[in-house]
């Protein structure tokens, strides 16, 4: 498969405490992904997992503190490092569609923005044109929306209207941070079918990023679950979730946390003390709450292991039980 965006390494450590007291919390620990053309890749796990801050620094709104990143254009070339999230081919959606829209401006002024700022069209004709294409691939029209405020919108409509935004540029990848978490239930699935005609119709790949397992076994081709900054299992997203490895994905499916209307995009989320000790202890962070937890597992941080082509961090599966696996 073609990559269109790798990740190698990727870590990124945020400094916590006061001037008395600080502490270095790993909260992306060397990373390393892939996405292919025209896939779903879904980055999945519960709150403070590290999988928006893996958003934020493709996004360029973290600079990582390690490791690297690497974009393929759709007509191939390359772009690595600091510079990825400049490029017109990758866009993203956010959680709340209130917040990216102000209430004081109407919606078309964006668009008319994005189309001048990447110089897509060169008269108010074509502007038009191109609006109108892009919104008719998330079923609205620039009719609909021109000359309205957000408030004139349902959360569906205009979570499909920041979709339409992000479409104006043709890009080749989307970063979906928690697309759903804000629209109705009813709703959720149109946006979420959205994402899969995307990838079906026009080739777009898509990085899904979740804590809803149910919507990420549905729309994506392949899954990475997250646990205190690691990715502790990936691969196709039949595998991890159907027949997960890793004792963390047990207890995840049983007990995954609701989303909080109140999250914010911050570059330092507070940790309980639970966490914070997870994330500082040697070792497999999942050992404090493991059943199979051995000896080893507190002082060695597991590898990942090739499992029936499923990537497994942990010492059950090491090299002589994945043979028989």
């Amino acid at each position: 498969m073609n990559s269109i965006l790798e990740l190698h390494e990727l870590t990124r450590i945020f400094q916590v405490g006061n001037v008395l007291s600080t502490n270095r919390i790993t909260a992306v620990d060397h990373v390393s992904l892939h996405v292919g053309a025209a896939e779903i890749l879904g980055i999945a796990g519960e709150s403070g997992c590290g999988k928006s801050t893996i958003a934020r620094m493709i996004l360029g709104f973290e600079e990582p503190t390690s490791g690297t990143l690497v974009y393929r254009d759709r007509e191939g070339q390359l772009v690595e490092g600091r510079k990825i999230w400049r490029a017109a081919g990758i866009q993203a959606v956010f959680q709340n569609p209130f917040e990216t829209f102000n209430p004081l401006r109407r919606v078309e002024r964006y668009f008319f923005d994005a189309v001048r700022n990447f110089r897509l069209a060169s008269t108010r004709e074509d502007a038009e044109r191109r609006i109108n294409e892009a919104l008719n691939t998330v079923g609205l029209t620039y009719r609909e929306i021109a000359g309205r405020y957000p408030s004139e919108f349902s959360g569906g409509q205009l979570q499909r209207i920041s979709i339409g935004k992000a479409l104006l540029t043709r890009p080749s990848l989307l970063i979906a941070d928690e697309p759903v978490s804000m629209v109705d239930a009813s709703l959720r699935m149109s946006i979420v079918n959205l994402f899969k005609k995307l990838k079906e119709d026009f080739g777009i790949s898509v990085i899904y990023i979740t804590h809803d397992l149910a919507t990420a076994y549905y729309v994506c081709d392949r899954i990475a679950i997250m646990f205190r900054g690691n990715v502790v299992e990936t691969g196709d997203v039949e595998k991890v979730l159907m027949q997960p490895r890793h004792p963390y994905i047990e207890l995840l499916r049983d007990s995954i946390p609701q989303a909080d209307p109140d999250k914010r995009w911050q570059t330092k989320t507070p940790l309980t003390e639970s966490e914070r000790e997870e994330y500082m202890r040697t070792g497999c962070k999942f050992a404090g709450r493991c059943p199979h937890v051995m000896d080893r597992c507190r002082e060695e941080l597991p590898r990942d292991i090739s499992v029936n082509g499923v990537l497994v961090k942990c010492f059950l599966y090491d090299e002589a039980e994945a043979e028989g696996a």
